[in-house]
């Protein structure tokens, strides 16, 4: 069985910087692309961050450009996003994913085929 966790989220002043990890379990993802997402109850998941399973590409949204970067670790099958220069639009619940065999532009939630639980970012201002 497929399962993804994240952790590292919590409540920060703007301004500061938090590192989420996402740790797979119950098979290897190293050929996979890794993606990270956030979602206000109610609206629909917003693209964030991707890395290819090389770890030699990688793609941001616009608004998190510069200030986020993804990584990942195959060897511990874990991918991680490094978030600094918080602002308070930054405030959402983050998902990691694990994407499909064969994607495209890696920012379609349509594209990604495993999702962990998400965990809370809260930016104060």
């Amino acid at each position: 069985q497929v399962q993804l966790v994240e952790s590292g989220g919590g409540l920060v002043p703007a301004g500061g910087s938090l590192k989420l990890s996402c740790a797979a379990s119950g098979r290897t993802f190293s050929s996979r692309t890794m993606g990270w997402f956030r979602q206000v109850p109610g609206k629909e998941r917003d693209f964030v961050a991707a890395i290819t399973w090389s770890g030699a590409d990688t793609y941001y949204a616009d608004s998190v450009k510069g200030r986020f970067t993804i990584s990942r670790d195959k060897a511990k099958n874990t991918v991680y996003l490094q978030m600094n220069s918080l602002k308070p639009e930054d405030t959402d619940v983050y998902y990691c994913a694990v994407g499909k065999p064969f994607i495209d532009s890696a920012r379609q939630p349509r594209e990604y085929e495993y999702w962990g639980q998400g965990t809370q970012v809260t930016v104060s201002s």
